[in-house]
């Protein structure tokens, strides 16, 4: 491996290490007792629900090619995965509103283990249908534990700036040093142990098999809108009405799904933008890369939600902005520098400046999570808070479908154009948001002062 690769994992990690050591009091917030051991029985199930979602995602495409399948059957098998995603996910995030958000969470352990089971079988029907399961699944993941945590953290009266710090320890540790951790475990059980390319599907199993019981006996139900004589299509057309008519929350919907959109064609494209003459790069070293930039992106994150003074509004502008700058950068290498047309050998000189904008890139996603889930937690109205978040997918899901579906059919920095121009709307929009928001700001002040002088002879 080339000594490249070990110079940005260690200068990377010497980074993550020096902003975690180096906080002081104005960048901790600090809470009680009983917060901390709520947030901390969050995190951790949290963590167990990603380690089961990362030990399958390098192994999948892999798996797949083992039992023979080419490139257009995967294809169609990941199509199906997002199709479900987008077709049923609405419908459980509505369920999960009504019926309540802990029994969704259950719903997504044994929705994934059953997903994982199917991976045994070489029929493609079963497959099929592991990836439909898959599919719904996610849309549980990225919806049900993050409203489920929302409407407890608010039914306990826990104070509101503490909401951030559970959304970006989460991210720190879920989305960043498990995703290493089962990235080395899965290789260890595939290529040390030799157990086949099923076996991170198993251990996944497990680790969801355990988050279920902690939820199952320490989480409390929490619901949304519980009216009986509301069904489905009526929840729909709710979630439908209050997008439509608050403007925050659909620019909110419109900027998640750029960013979301160009985050997972980013994820299909990075390995070839890095090897185009199959290059011999090492892809798991490459992405522990990816998730350590993740954590520095998430520990930044956490500096800049502490401070009340910051509003999450304004430097998501910047962040948007330079995540458009780093997968422009594919393009501009392809005029700049002259490409190799020698196959194999080492990563190229154009390819170490693209690693190095990737992991930009990454660190960009590690504060995007924490500060779009503290931005969803202040404008989605809680009574339709999963059925909305599952809204904002469906145009992701789309997008990433046709993406795959014409994957050969553009020049890879026609992609990464196409993606950096979405980012690059995405901070359009956060600014209009933030402009927004600072307009209905003064109006919500107004109305605080006519509430406090109503009440003011009641209290006299």
């Amino acid at each position: 491996m080339e000594a490249f690769y070990f110079l940005v994992f260690g200068a990377l990690s010497a980074v993550v290490a020096a902003l975690e050591l180096s906080k002081t009091s104005k960048d901790r917030i600090t809470t009680t007792p009983a917060f901390n051991s709520f947030k901390n029985n969050y995190i951790l199930v949290y963590s167990l629900m990603m380690a089961g979602d990362w030990l399958q995602g390098p192994y999948v495409y892999y798996l797949y090619t083992t039992y023979g399948y080419g490139k257009g059957d995967i294809g169609h098998l990941f199509i199906a995965g997002f199709g479900s995603s987008m077709l049923f996910g609405t419908i459980v995030g509505s369920l999960a509103d009504k019926q309540g958000r802990k029994r969704a969470c259950v719903t997504y352990c044994i929705t994934y283990i059953l997903s994982c089971i199917t991976k045994h079988s070489p029929q493609y029907k079963i497959l099929m249908v592991g990836r439909i399961l898959g599919g719904i699944a996610t849309s549980l993941l990225f919806s049900s534990f993050e409203s489920w945590l929302v409407a407890e953290h608010n039914k306990r009266a826990f104070d509101q700036q503490w909401l951030s710090l559970t959304f970006s320890k989460a991210i720190f540790l879920g989305n960043g040093l498990v995703a290493i951790l089962a990235g080395l475990f899965g290789n260890v059980l595939v290529d040390t142990l030799n157990l086949g390319p099923v076996s991170p599907f198993d251990a996944a199993s497990c680790f969801l098999a355990i988050g279920m019981a902690i939820i199952l006996s320490s989480w409390t139900e929490n619901y949304g809108d519980t009216s009986e004589n509301k069904d489905l299509i009526t929840q729909f057309k709710g979630a439908a009405v209050a997008i439509a008519s608050d403007e925050k929350i659909a620019l909110l919907g419109a900027i998640q799904s750029l960013f979301e959109g160009s985050m997972y064609t980013f994820v299909f494209l990075w390995t070839p933008a890095l090897s185009p003459n199959s290059e011999d790069i090492p892809h798991g070293f490459i992405f522990a890369t990816f998730m350590l930039s993740s954590m520095l992106g998430s520990s930044l994150a956490s500096r800049l939600l502490a401070r009340s003074s910051l509003k999450v509004e304004s430097y998501m502008q910047i962040v948007f902005a330079v995540s458009a700058v780093c997968l422009f950068i594919p393009v501009l290498t392809s005029f700049l520098v002259t490409p190799s047309t020698e196959k194999g050998g080492g990563i190229t000189f154009s390819g170490c400046i693209q690693l190095l904008g990737f992991c930009a890139f990454e660190a960009c996603v590690g504060i995007f999570w924490p500060s779009i889930m503290k931005m969803r937690s202040q404008y989605i109205p809680e009574e339709a808070r999963s059925t909305i978040m599952n809204f904002f997918r469906i145009p992701l899901n789309i997008f990433v479908c046709v993406v795959l579906y014409n994957v050969d059919s553009f020049p890879i920095t026609v992609m990464f154009g196409m993606c950096s121009i979405f980012l690059f709307l995405a901070s359009v929009l956060q600014k209009r948001l933030s402009a927004v928001v600072e307009k209905s700001r003064p109006q919500d002040w107004a109305t605080h002062k006519e509430r406090e002088m109503e009440t003011a002879p009641l209290n006299a």
